[in-house]
């Protein structure tokens, strides 16, 4: 439940997966799917395991933000999903190195509005999560949710 603005490399990790998805709602809704499908077959866990969940809400999450706030017209996100010791890691790295996420606001948005509660979502599910810029082309904003070990 921290956010980290970290330049260092990921931990080490047993299993990795990665592929490159439209920047589209049906590439956020592939990306949610396909880490929930990875997770569930790395850990052995059911998909309605209160930990396969949180992976789908802050895939989804962050896949949505990818496709929101950092597309490009023609270019794709990035999806990477890490089996770390105590935590599944799912990185999401869009084109907009210049719209870096903030601290997620302390109030959730008025009821009303349908957006700006995605981070505030992340900060409760994840154990930890941050960004960090690969180059002057592309940010990864990740998110490590706990495993049972």
């Amino acid at each position: 439940m921290t956010q980290q603005n970290l330049t260092d490399e990921p931990p080490t990790h047993s299993h990795q997966l990665g592929m490159r998805l439209s920047s589209t709602r049906r590439g956020a809704r592939l990306a949610r799917q396909l880490a929930v499908q990875q997770f569930t077959e790395w850990t052995g866990l059911a998909h309605d395991s209160d930990p396969a969940r949180a992976v789908a809400l802050v895939t989804a999450e962050l896949a949505s933000n990818a496709i929101t706030h950092g597309r490009l017209p023609g270019r794709d996100f990035r999806l990477e999903l890490l089996l770390l010791p105590r935590a599944f890691r799912i990185e999401v790295t869009d084109t907009r190195p210049e719209r870096c996420p903030g601290r997620p606001a302390t109030e959730p948005a008025s009821p009303d509005v349908p957006w700006g509660r995605g981070l505030l979502l992340v900060e409760a599910y994840a154990e930890r999560w941050g960004w960090h810029g690969r180059d002057a082309f592309t940010k990864t904003v990740w998110a490590e949710v706990a495993r049972p070990i």
